[in-house]
């Protein structure tokens, strides 16, 4: 029986909601994913750090991913881009999600409570053009409408990692972070995005990993996330304040 259950791959029937979240009755949260993998979508680690933390905040979780092909794919064991090779966001997102994934373009405000981006160069490759063009980048039409319809109604906004770009850019003279400004020897090798989100119309705060920046303004909770080199469980430290934070906002 569990060979037969093994060799199926995945239940039938599949439930929208995260499977830890149907035994929780909190504030529900969208977290919105952009692949698989740190190089070409979504950063596994800082995703998974999110769904922990939302978990332990009582949080009832849905994922959601838009419909469409990724950049590019990385080889991660060379750091070298699959020539041959093509994927779709949706479909590679829902590994991290076991499966349980939702196209973006169906996501509606009104059923959330929260919105949370983890990073990954998928924020940069897949939901924005900011990898490529930076200051000039423009964000997936359903990632804007999403950050655009989450701020309108005053719901909190989370992200981590290099998605606090996609914030910069949507939301003007939004309060973000990415951490330090300067690399410091390389602890902080991606310091020049602080720079980037200026010219994108945001305002950069300085933060250590392990901190989080709350805009009350704008109800935006961002942290460094793997935007400094460090051990994993300062990370994951810095992830839980950023998602403590939301939870805080949703006054849930």
């Amino acid at each position: 029986m569990l060979a037969a259950r093994l060799l199926r791959a995945a239940p039938s029937g599949l439930a929208s909601l995260h499977g830890s979240a149907r035994r929780l009755r909190g504030a529900r949260v969208a977290v919105v994913l952009s692949g698989c993998g740190v190089y070409d979508g979504t950063e596994i680690h800082e995703a998974s750090a999110i769904l922990v933390h939302l978990s332990r905040g009582g949080a009832e979780v849905q994922m959601y991913a838009p419909d469409i092909p990724q950049m590019h794919v990385i080889d991660h064991s060379k750091g070298q881009p699959a020539e041959a090779e093509s994927r779709n966001v949706l479909v590679e997102s829902a590994r991290i999600a076991r499966g349980k994934i939702t196209d973006l373009a169906k996501l509606s405000t009104k059923d959330h409570d929260a919105i949370i981006f983890p990073g990954g160069f998928g924020a940069a490759k897949n939901l924005s053009t900011f990898a490529v063009d930076g200051k000039d980048c423009k964000v997936n039409g359903e990632v804007e409408r999403v950050l655009k319809e989450f701020h309108k109604a005053g719901k909190p906004i989370g992200l981590c990692c290099i998605s606090p770009v996609l914030a910069a850019k949507v939301l003007s003279g939004a309060e973000v972070t990415v951490g330090h400004e300067e690399e410091e020897g390389g602890k902080w090798p991606y310091a020049g995005t602080a720079v980037a989100i200026k010219a994108l119309g945001g305002k950069h705060c300085v933060k250590e990993v392990t901190e989080a920046h709350v805009d009350v303004n704008n109800k935006m909770v961002t942290t460094p996330a793997f935007m400094c080199e460090t051990e994993l469980h300062h990370i994951f430290d810095g992830i839980g304040a950023m998602v403590k934070g939301v939870l805080k906002l949703t006054g849930k």
